[in-house]
């Protein structure tokens, strides 16, 4: 009889080299945050080891990064270490024995800042240069490039044709942050923290100085804001720009959020995710870095984890409404207005929304006791409430604050069951498989292949003898071989090569595929391969011939790399540097003249004077830039409190 084709047949395939990658990249609290990103979609996780990484309570044993590599690697995704903060000379030698465990334990790359690590004796592990080393224009870039990186995350502040202009002038891979909270200084130019309290932001310890209220004024007293949050800023949803940055030349799409929850990481990755496949689903010239499609048992909307509101920041030039003064909390999605108040309940118009809004049990609600749209807010003027009972828009409350009242706007900051979905396994992972069942002179071979280049094939010897119902066949042949529920693996497409349907006990077909499936698991191991870091050319020049504090040269190993590299002079860092004296503690893009309408560029007859910010009891002075477009918070080293 002749074969009977089950699906149509695809045979084994090479990755295209033509097309153009794309990394999903999610952060990592710990490993099994990591895994769960993994699943969620990600091509990539990063996370930090256990010490030197810009997120001091967020560290990792070695075993468990080793852990977390193991299940990255069967989907050919990827594991990056952030070993981003400046070293003191005295860790130099305790850092470069951690790369070489990390490196054993099978991490795909290190994010770095200081320079001095390049000087030390490393493996051939791939280097990322951090966001903290302030990575904004062309020559940076090439010189990155050249000195052996393969991949740099951009400043934050670029906008596309700038981001453009550097992927015309290199071949790194450019990565970009697309959600998540904003540093609103330029990463790595802040000191604020460390002025202080003494804890570094160069050095895993920010104390988010930026979060507290400010009073800003002309430097003639005139009042212009009193107890606002004035340096803290919405946070960053590229969301509506990605095929925008796809085409100004970024391939990694990476994701705040090293202290966020889990629900946070599950949501927020699951969205991207998304995102990107719709877009890669309808241009040939992309496709996802790792292997395997997600599948989620949720609608993915990242209105529902943490955010301070939304802006895309300056990635289309500047525009107003960056920040973020009336609160740094999480307000929530905005869920109605209160049309009732009863003793133990409220009634809530949820029509004005925007989108149907089913309330639950558990349900997180606040508001602002002064109203919304107030425009001078003070610090900490929202209330929180809890939903004991919801029926409908009639929500029973475990208390009634006296605050409460018609025309109250309400926000939700935690849909309880939105967050009972994200709390279970919500995402499954799967590659797509096709198999070949073939006759051979002693029985049959079935050979498995995952399209990216790896096959397996499984022989077994079996007398052979026509089946006597040869539809009951094949339907045992569809069923027992697309039984891969606990596999990485998702049948795709079946062709029967056999000269007949043989009797094949189901047993001897499960057993065919378990061995063909776990010769695809040993096959796709083996065949993944780590990226490798680039050549270090002694000869490069850095773009700069002098260095100040703000460069962040902590350590003789990094002082010795910037001289290699025709650097003439050099500061320390603000970390060692004891004579300062009206130093910028912050440079940043976020201009409090254009918040408040008094940008020389936008009112005719205004002049860039300095102004004063008070935080607390200190005082600080803003300066201008305006041919930059930049404000910086000036102060001395004598502020840091001892």
């Amino acid at each position: 009889m002749s074969s009977v084709e089950i699906f149509s047949p695809t045979p084994p395939v090479t990755k295209s080299t033509e097309k153009k990658q794309l990394e999903l990249l999610a952060p990592a609290k710990n490993a099994d945050y990591g895994i769960e990103a993994i699943r969620h979609g990600a091509d990539a996780v990063y996370i930090g080891g256990p010490a030197f990484g810009a997120r001091h309570n967020a560290g990792n044993s070695v075993e468990d990064i080793a852990r977390l590599a193991d299940f990255a690697h069967r989907y050919h995704a990827q594991v990056f270490v952030a070993l981003n903060t400046i070293l003191m000379d005295d860790e130099i030698e305790q850092a470069q024995s951690l790369i070489w465990e990390l490196y054993e334990a099978g991490v795909d790359a290190l994010i770095i800042q200081d320079m001095g690590l390049l000087q030390l004796d490393l493996p051939p592990i791939a280097m990322h240069a951090s966001t903290q080393m302030d990575n904004r224009t062309p020559e940076k870039a090439v010189f990155l490039e050249q000195v052996g990186f393969s991949q740099v995350v951009l400043a934050r502040e670029l906008n596309l044709p700038q981001i453009k202009q550097i992927a015309d002038n290199t071949k790194l891979k450019l990565e970009y942050f697309v959600h998540g909270a904003l540093c609103v200084s330029y990463s790595g130019l802040c000191n604020i923290s460390h002025a202080f309290s003494n804890r570094s932001a160069n050095r895993g310890e920010c104390s988010q100085m930026c979060r507290l209220p400010c009073d800003l004024s002309t430097r003639d007293g005139e009042v212009l804001a009193e107890n606002e949050h004035l340096l803290s800023l919405k946070d960053n949803n590229q969301t509506e720009n990605l095929e925008a940055l796809i085409d100004a030349g970024v391939t990694s799409f990476k994701i705040e959020g090293r202290l966020k929850d889990i629900s946070y990481l599950k949501n927020v990755t699951a969205h991207y995710r998304q995102q990107l496949d719709a877009i890669i689903d309808r241009r040939s010239d992309l496709e996802s870095m790792s292997h395997g499609r997600s599948e989620f048992t949720f609608t993915p909307d990242p209105e529902k984890s943490f955010n301070r509101g939304k802006t895309d920041y300056f990635i289309n030039q500047r525009t107003a409404l960056i920040e973020h003064f009336s609160s740094p909390k999480y307000i929530g999605e905005k869920v109605g207005t209160i049309v009732g108040v009863g003793r133990d309940f409220i009634k809530v118009d949820s029509a004005k929304a925007g989108k149907t809004i089913e309330f639950n049990n558990g349900d997180g609600l606040c508001f602002f006791i002064d109203g919304y749209q107030k425009q001078r807010l003070s610090d900490n003027k929202t209330k929180g409430l809890r939903v004991n009972r919801a029926d409908g828009n009639t929500l029973f409350l475990t208390d009634v604050s006296k605050d409460l009242k018609v025309g109250v706007e309400l926000f939700r900051n935690f849909d309880h069951q939105f967050d009972a979905l994200l709390s279970k396994d919500s995402a499954t992972r799967k590659i797509r498989v096709n198999m070949v069942l073939n006759d051979t002179d002693s029985g049959i071979a079935l050979t498995i292949n995952d399209n990216h280049g790896h096959y397996a094939t499984t022989e077994l010897e079996w007398a052979k003898e026509p089946a006597k119902d040869y539809a009951k066949a094949d339907a045992s042949l569809r069923t027992q071989l697309g039984k891969l529920g606990n596999s990485d693996y998702v049948l795709g497409q079946l062709q029967v090569n056999c000269a007949n349907r043989w009797f094949l006990p189901a047993s001897v077909i499960n057993g065919l595929r378990r061995d063909a499936i776990a010769a695809l698991d040993e096959k796709r191991i083996n065949g993944y391969q780590r990226p490798l870091r680039g050549e270090h050319d002694k000869e490069a020049r850095f773009p700069q011939k002098y260095l100040s504090f703000l460069s962040n040269v902590a350590n003789d190993k990094s002082r010795e790399f910037y001289q290699q590299h025709g650097v003439i002079q050099i500061e320390d860092t603000y970390e060692k540097n004891q004579v300062l004296t009206d130093a910028p503690l912050m440079v940043t893009k976020h201009c409090l003249r254009y918040s408040f309408n008094l940008c020389p560029k936008e009112v005719e007859g205004i002049k860039a004077d300095p102004m004063v910010l008070d935080i607390g009891k200190d005082r600080l002075k803003l300066v201008f830039d305006c041919q930059k477009c930049e404000m910086m918070i000036v102060g001395s080293n004598q502020l840091v409190k001892q």
